[in-house]
């Protein structure tokens, strides 16, 4: 749906977004008819793989152009998804205004807002990297195994090498024997035996 709103030299898209279809966009609608020249709504999670209006958008998008947004959680999966999707945009001549921030990078107020935006999110993810990096460390030094659990005890690779090295049954046998799938055994064995070697 495209609700077509005035001429601008360049078109100020609107994006609109919801998470499921029966949720009303009349708030989105209102903050940003003043803003812009059409208005693409879509329905779905700002995080899903697939959201093809904000897809189309950004791929029909040309230099002049404005990309609208109400909040950045509205079209962006974060700050930094924002700030990437602006530097590949600004690389067109495409520029992005978000509106509740007072953001509008085609302005040089509005730029340079948004550099310092850039500057506390490159800042903040280095942060979150260390921060993570450092619990992990800490986790490994109480002895704490990482990740999920194996799907195969010790036990039962064992019994499976035992099985193989006789061959008393093959891979495929044994892995349905133990629910799980034949490359899932060989790579826990592969795994296993590098371990005991070491």
């Amino acid at each position: 749906m495209i609700e077509k709103l005035n001429e601008y030299n360049g078109r100020r898209v609107g994006y609109l977004r919801c998470s499921r279809p029966d949720q009303c966009l009349d708030r989105q609608i209102n903050a940003l008819r003043p803003h812009c020249d059409e208005l693409h709504p879509e329905s779905g999670s700002a995080v899903a793989r697939k959201r093809p209006i904000f897809e189309w958008i950004i791929n029909s998008l040309r230099e002049g152009d404005v990309l609208v947004v109400l909040d950045v959680d509205r079209a962006f999966r974060s700050p930094i998804d924002a700030l990437l999707t602006e530097e590949k945009l600004s690389k067109r001549g495409v520029f992005l205004h978000i509106v509740n921030a007072a953001i509008d990078t085609s302005t040089a107020e509005g730029e340079f807002i948004f550099t310092i935006l850039t500057a506390q999110a490159r800042l903040e993810r280095r942060h979150i990297s260390r921060r993570t990096k450092e619990g992990l460390a800490a986790t490994r030094q109480r002895g704490t195994r990482l990740g999920r659990p194996p799907k195969l005890t010790v036990d039962q690779l064992s019994a499976a090498r035992h099985q193989i090295e006789g061959k008393l049954a093959t891979i495929g046998a044994i892995a349905a024997e133990f629910k799980v799938d034949p490359w899932t055994l060989t790579r826990s064995l592969r795994r296993w035996m590098d371990a005991e070697a070491h």
